[in-house]
C-alpha cells in the first residue's frame, strides 16, 4: 500500500471517520498537509486545508467559505496512531481546541468535553496531561506572536 489512508477519531461524540475524500498535498516525517471539502457543510464552512504536525500533536486547519475567504484557523489538540501494515494514520482528537480568528482573537474551546471524557473514562489521566501540555505549548506560541510560523507552512503550499 503506497497511499496513506487518513482517519479522524473523536471521543465526544464517539466516532471514527475515514477521510476518503481528503487529498494529501504534501507529506513527510514531520507533517502532512491535506485539502478537504466539509463533511457536514454549514452556513459558511465549505472547504479547507489541514496540517497534521506529527511530532507536536497538533492539527492546524484553515476553514474557508465557498468564495475562498478565511473563516478562521482551527487547531485541534491530537495524538496520532500509525498502523504500518495498513499504512493508516488516525488522528485522535484530545478534545481541547483553539480557534484563531482573522483579526487575531483567540478562543479556547471544548475544555468541558475534556472534563466530561475524563469523568466518563473515555480518556486516561495521561491523555488529559498530554492534551493540556500540548494546549499550553500551542497557546504559548500564539501569545508569543509566532502562530504565523504554522499558518505560513500551509500558505506556502497554496501559493
Amino acid at each position: 500500500m503506497d497511499r496513506l489512508t487518513l482517519y479522524r477519531k473523536r471521543l465526544i461524540p464517539e466516532e471514527c471517520i475515514l477521510l476518503k475524500d481528503d487529498i494529501i498535498l504534501s507529506a513527510d516525517q514531520n507533517r502532512i498537509i491535506t485539502s478537504w471539502q466539509a463533511l457536514h457543510p454549514k452556513k459558511d464552512l465549505h472547504h479547507g486545508y489541514s496540517m497534521y504536525l506529527l511530532q507536536e500533536g497538533i492539527k492546524v486547519s484553515k476553514f474557508m467559505k465557498q468564495d475562498g475567504s478565511l473563516i478562521f484557523w482551527y487547531c485541534d489538540i491530537v495524538t496520532y496512531e500509525y498502523n504500518a501494515p495498513t499504512n493508516t494514520l488516525t488522528s485522535v482528537d484530545l478534545l481541547a481546541d483553539v480557534i484563531v480568528y482573522p483579526d487575531g482573537f483567540v478562543k479556547v474551546v471544548d475544555l468541558d468535553e475534556l472534563v466530561q471524557a475524563l469523568q466518563e473514562g473515555k480518556i486516561t489521566n495521561e491523555q488529559l496531561s498530554d492534551s493540556l501540555l500540548k494546549l499550553n505549548r500551542l497557546l504559548s506560541l500564539i501569545y508569543a506572536g509566532q502562530f504565523h510560523t504554522l499558518t505560513e507552512q500551509i500558505e506556502a503550499l497554496l501559493n
